[in-house]
């Protein structure tokens, strides 16, 4: 009796000096680790490192920058059945432990000690939580008992379910997604709230080895291992029987799915990119930005659609310049024996290799018909292209010329044939090639510069260079519209009589004698003013910028906002022969468009981190109401100054207004009327009459072409919606002969346009003050007789209208306001 209490005597105080031990060394490493821990405080305020994220104003996803997927969730909305998987898989005493499992610990050392591995990890999901907030991976003990003091304060600071948020969003779960909204977007392109039991107990597999158990890269390894959870949810009571079975039997369906692009707008995203870039810094990558751009998702599909069929319907007008090559001949046209099964394998792997460009596909004609022909596409699809998609494949012989039209399939293609493809509205294939032309559109709310739709080109990932805003191109006759309103501005009227005749100047800002003329090569002698734009006439110009003055123009230019280093100081400035990038000419026709306002173009219209705004656009924006009617602006630029123009008067803005940014008004808005009413006949009787076909008599606009067809222009607008479409050629050479503004860049316009003005009511600039419509003869400008059988109605400012009555003979040169004699021809 006395030896076994002597036994439990020994036992006793060898336990108490082992805890006490134990004590004394925890207390010990608690005193010397706890200064250096940091402070959990941090993790309220925690901010996870998020990606960028670009969306249109109706918010669909443009774009996704950062090396990081995350969508950080609210664990008030993590379905149930995830909670209970990390649960079976990490830690099922989560929500009765102080944040240290003393038996989840016992369990990993007795499942090491029997199989060799740990299925269940020692670490508790805080202990996780504080490994990967605050700890580095490196596996020694210290690290493993800052875990555990961190996990204590941890517990004491956060409740249970804000740990466990903390920890759904911050763990590494593969492919580069960290929380499991990410997880679940990057393997199933679902949210998580849409998965089933299956694919959640799959995820909730990952955090233990987020390589090994990769779904994508080992599904078998990744089934063991979700099917053990399933075993443990079962027996942990967490699911019943018939839903187990039905989990354990279901197929691994996971693959990879990239960020849910809901617009194509590459070239947005990358201007937004850069933008915040220059506002935020590299910050941009992980602060979880959300940028709300300007941009309309349906005015910018149509806007990739008008583009893409546009270069199309140009590169087929030039002929078809042949398939990509033909893989039953080497490099030098000679066949290539295989056997058929050998054949059909390398076209397979053909395909494979040629990735889509755009909406191009790739396809091996296999089978050639009288007037059809066989193809095969990626993953075994085969289809045919009838002869209504193939018959515009004549023969390319250079950018002015082409072949014969074919007569059957076998003059175009042959069995082998490497070629592309597109699928056509109606589901047919066509026939199809890269374009060799680019183009860019830009459209934009003329009233305050919001960017609603920009295309910079056929594809960016084959360039990403933007070509309408980096571009810097001839204006050619889509300049012309600003030559006329300095004319306008400086008092000649839209009835100005110009002589549209051969002429000669040595002028000192060209080099030698220049000799211009007219595209057509003809002149039609005295013609209005009105009629030398809507018929683009060059001469006209040339002559009206003659006699106004190049530096008084370029002097008006740049008030109206056009960049002064673009503006040549001679007469050919009157053709267009100014470079600038798309983005610039739109800017400038905004004046035009919105009534004669200056505004900037925007893309970004805010910036929200969290829950809070950072950045929200205050643009220019055209206020109209914010003067008195029939009161010329503060600020208009007009040159003429008579005894019947109105004194300029100080703005008298209500005070309700006083905290709008307006835009400022840079040109008198009769002259801006005059103008615009102009260019609506450029649609209804000019270059631009193709336009007729969208039936609105509130457009305006101008094409524009340059010297051997280089640039290809169409600049359009109601007070509504600007757009400008350019066509042209990366390395300068020509379109083609018989490719002008108004058959390479003008069906364009009208295809995107039919979407932008669909549903929207004919709307035009209001009449300023000071306006008065006029019968005049067309032939002399003056006032038109009673019964006058040429007589038509015309616009002029009050102080501008015609004394004179029209006797049947032009006017002198003084009275018409047009040019003293030249040298003409």
């Amino acid at each position: 009796m006395n030896r076994s209490v002597k036994i439990l005597k020994f036992l006793l105080w060898s336990g108490l000096a082992a805890v006490s031990g134990i004590t004394l060394i925890a207390a010990s490493a608690y005193l010397y680790l706890s200064p250096s821990l940091p402070s959990v405080d941090t993790l309220r305020d925690t901010h996870l490192q998020t990606p960028l994220r670009v969306f249109s104003k109706d918010e669909k996803l443009i774009a996704e920058f950062g090396e990081m997927r995350r969508t950080p969730i609210h664990f008030a909305d993590a379905p149930e059945p995830l909670i209970k998987a990390f649960m079976a898989a990490e830690d099922d005493r989560f929500y009765h432990h102080p944040g240290v499992d003393i038996m989840g610990l016992m369990r990993a050392a007795v499942q090491l000690a029997s199989t060799g591995r740990i299925q269940s990890g020692g670490s508790t999901i805080t202990m996780q939580v504080a490994k990967n907030f605050f700890l580095t991976h490196e596996r020694v003990f210290s690290r493993k008992f800052n875990e555990i003091l961190l996990a204590i304060q941890i517990e004491q600071q956060l409740t249970k379910d804000e740990i466990f948020e903390l920890y759904l969003n911050k763990i590494y779960l593969g492919n580069r997604a960290y929380g499991v909204e990410a997880a679940a977007q990057v393997y199933y392109g679902k949210s998580i709230d849409e998965l089933n039991l299956a694919q959640w107990a799959m995820i909730a597999g990952l955090p233990k080895a987020p390589s090994r158990y990769n779904p994508i890269n080992d599904p078998q390894r990744s089934r063991i291992r979700r099917n053990w959870i399933l075993g443990r949810m079962y027996d942990l009571g967490y699911i019943k029987q018939a839903d187990y079975e039905e989990a354990f039997k279901a197929p691994v369906t996971a693959s990879y799915h990239g960020p849910k692009i809901e617009l194509q707008a590459p070239y947005i995203a990358e201007m937004v990119r850069q933008e915040m870039i220059e506002r935020f810094g590299p910050e941009t990558y992980t602060e979880g930005f959300k940028v709300y751009t300007t941009v309309d998702s349906i005015l910018q599909r149509s806007a990739n659609e008008a583009v893409a069929n546009g270069l199309f319907e140009y590169t087929e007008r030039h002929g078809y310049r042949g398939p990509v090559s033909n893989l039953n001949e080497d490099d030098d046209g000679k066949p290539i024996a295989q056997q058929e099964k050998d054949t059909t394998a390398f076209w397979k792997k053909t395909l494979i290799e040629t990735h889509s460009t755009g909406v191009l596909i790739p396809a091996v004609v296999t089978a050639i018909a009288d007037q059809s022909v066989t193809i095969l596409m990626k993953e075994d699809k085969t289809d045919h292209i009838d002869w209504d998609n193939l018959k515009w494949a004549k023969p390319f012989i250079n950018v002015n010329a082409y072949g014969y039209n074919p007569k059957q399939a076998s003059d175009i293609l042959k069995p082998g044939d490497l070629i592309w493809v597109r699928k056509m509205p109606d589901g047919r294939f066509r026939l199809s090639q890269e374009p060799q032309a680019q183009s860019s559109l830009i459209s934009m709310n003329p009233e305050n510069g919001a960017i609603l739709a920009l295309v910079g080109g056929f594809n960016f990932y084959d360039s990403m260079y933007n070509r309408a805003t980096q571009a810097i191109r001839q204006a050619g006759s889509a300049f012309k519209p600003f030559i006329y309103m300095a004319a306008l501005n400086k008092g000649l009227t839209a009835a100005t009589i110009i002589n549209d005749a051969p002429v000669v100047f040595a002028d000192q800002g060209l080099e030698g004698v220049w000799r211009p003329n007219n595209d057509n090569m003809k002149f039609n002698g005295p013609t209005r003013l009105r009629e030398g734009l809507y018929r683009s006439r060059n001469l006209v110009s040339i002559r009206i910028l003659r006699q106004i003055g190049v530096k008084r123009t370029v002097n008006f230019l740049m008030k109206l906002g056009l960049p002064e280093e673009t503006l040549t100081r001679n007469l050919s400035l009157a053709l267009g022969n100014v470079s600038m990038t798309p983005l610039e000419l739109t800017t400038g026709y905004a004046t035009i468009a919105n009534g004669g306002y200056r505004v900037v173009p925007y893309l970004i219209q805010k910036v929200d981190v969290l829950d809070d705004t950072v950045f929200e656009a205050n643009p220019a924006i055209v206020c109209r109401d914010c003067r008195k009617e029939g009161t010329p602006e503060k600020g208009f630029v007009s040159e003429q100054v008579t005894e019947t123009t109105p004194p300029l008067t100080e703005d008298e803005t209500s005070a309700s207004l006083n905290i709008l940014n307006e835009a400022e008004s840079v040109m008198d808005s009769r002259v801006n009327y005059i103008l615009n009413d102009i260019m609506r006949d450029v649609i209804w009787k000019g270059t631009g009459k193709r336009a007729r076909v969208l039936e609105r008599h509130d457009i305006g606009g101008k094409t524009g072409t340059t010297n051997e067809s280089k640039d290809a222009w169409f600049v359009g607008f109601n007070p509504d919606v600007l757009t400008s479409v350019w066509v042209g050629k990366d390395n300068f050479s020509t379109l083609g002969r018989w490719e002008f503004g108004a058959n390479a860049a003008l069906p364009i316009w009208i295809s995107y346009m039919k979407t932008a003005l669909a549903d929207q009511p004919i709307r035009r600039l209001p009449q300023p003050g000071g306006i008065e419509t006029v019968r005049i003869n067309s032939k002399t400008g003056r006032l038109a007789k009673q019964g006058d059988p040429e007589a038509i109605f015309e616009l002029f400012r009050k102080e501008n209208t015609p004394k004179t009555v029209s006797e049947g003979s032009l006017p002198s040169l003084e009275e018409s306001g047009s040019l003293k004699p030249e040298d003409l021809f």
